[in-house]
């Protein structure tokens, strides 16, 4: 007569029970983190198609050879570059990554670094102006910080001068510049003081 089967082992788990749950976990999210990885570089190809047809317009309006086909190539390449961001913003939105908005916001160290400061006579001190580089979310961490102007009690600056406009090129003809008689070298008129003689009737 045999005696009774031994019990399984029903005692807390070894120490090589727990490694190797510890590297089956490692593995899946591995696995997880390459698909994801290759899920984004794949909705990212045709963002780089879309880039190499804007080269290409750019090129267009660089060998305009009239000013209407220049406007048709800017107008072209404009649309191509805004196509290219949405498809971009698309992609980061899938991902649960966002753009902040924050002009008009009180500066937030924890999301924003200042980078410059502007006088507004009304707004309130540390108010962002401007982003001059856009912060993003990725959920509810930071991604990127935003890099922003905020005002400061003051008036508010003066706009930029508009730029002097140059002499045309090519067919148009720059006007002379006028110039003085004593620049010119030439000699004096006589007194204006002096009588001219009447003219006979």
């Amino acid at each position: 007569m045999t005696g009774p089967a031994p019990s399984a082992h029903t005692g807390p788990p070894s120490e090589l029970d727990k490694l190797r749950r510890r590297v089956e976990a490692l593995s899946r999210k591995r696995e997880e983190a390459e698909a994801r990885l290759h899920g984004l570089l794949s909705s990212l190809l045709p963002l780089d198609d879309l880039l190499v047809d804007t080269r290409r317009r750019a090129g267009a309006l660089h060998e305009a050879g009239s000013a209407r086909e220049a406007t048709s190539a800017a107008v072209a390449l404009s649309e191509q570059v805004d196509a290219a961001q949405r498809m971009l913003r698309g992609e980061f939105a899938r991902l649960d990554v966002t753009a902040m908005d924050v002009v008009g916001r009180a500066v937030d160290p924890a999301e924003m670094r200042v980078v410059g400061t502007e006088g507004h006579p009304s707004l309130p001190q540390g108010t962002v102006l401007k982003e001059r580089v856009t912060g993003f979310r990725l959920g509810g961490s930071v991604l990127r910080s935003a890099q922003v102007v905020i005002a400061v009690p003051g008036p508010a600056p003066e706009p930029e001068p508009e730029p002097v406009p140059t002499a045309p090129t090519g067919g148009g003809r720059a006007q002379p510049r006028r110039t003085t008689r004593s620049q010119r070298h030439l000699p004096r008129k006589p007194s204006a003081g002096r009588r001219r003689r009447s003219r006979r009737t």
